[in-house]
């Protein structure tokens, strides 16, 4: 049984993994079961007793790339260990969009993919998700140290969406678009304006 076993995760890593190049290539699109089943050697039907269907598989393999931004978002802060909490939230919104240029398609992926009707996103998933924001609410917390947990999370998800918006606009060439060779320098003038507006009474009221 153990050899059962084992084969069965080698075959579902395998899965997952062909499912990534795939998606890598050509976004969500180019996740197609009967394709993925031929790649890696199995019979339709046992991708089924792999994953539960394609919505799980777009889900591991968004796990991932977030497993990869985080790596990337860490870096970003490991090389500026004493960087004031407004810089190292630049440097952070800097790889976010580094991240995005250089993985594009699996970028994207993150926010394309939609959950079946009346299925709810499963909480591994989200555990996923929500640990990236502590690379935006720890210097948070230093900046405005007299919120509470609920406000610095409603901030950090106001700056994640003010910079998310910026570099989709911007990668995705939108008319009303960043230039793509002017997204840093926005993306960190963004940034600082935030930050600079911290101290603004509006903000106790988030």
């Amino acid at each position: 049984m153990a050899k059962v076993g084992e084969r069965r995760d080698q075959q579902r890593l395998a899965l997952i993994e062909a499912a990534e190049r795939a998606i890598e290539g050509r976004g969500l699109a180019g996740l197609k079961a009967r394709e993925l089943a031929a790649e890696i050697g199995v019979a339709l039907g046992a991708i089924y007793n792999l994953v539960e269907d394609l919505d799980e598989l777009a889900l591991r393999v968004a796990g991932r790339t977030l497993e990869r931004l985080d790596a990337a978002l860490s870096e970003a802060s490991r090389r500026a260990p004493d960087a004031s909490p407004v810089d190292q939230l630049v440097a952070v919104a800097v790889a976010y969009r580094r991240f995005a240029s250089d993985n594009l398609h699996l970028w994207r992926t993150l926010f394309e993919h939609r959950m079946a009707p009346g299925r709810p996103v499963p909480d591994w998933a989200l555990g996923d998700q929500m640990a990236l924001f502590r690379h935006i609410l720890a210097p948070l917390r230093i900046l405005r140290p007299d919120l509470d947990a609920t406000a610095h999370f409603r901030l950090s998800q106001t700056l994640f969406g003010a910079v998310h918006g910026v570099v989709w606009l911007g990668l995705e060439e939108k008319f009303v678009g960043l230039p793509p060779d002017e997204l840093d320098a926005q993306i960190e003038a963004l940034t600082r304006m935030v930050c600079a507006g911290l101290g603004e009474q509006i903000i106790d009221r988030v």
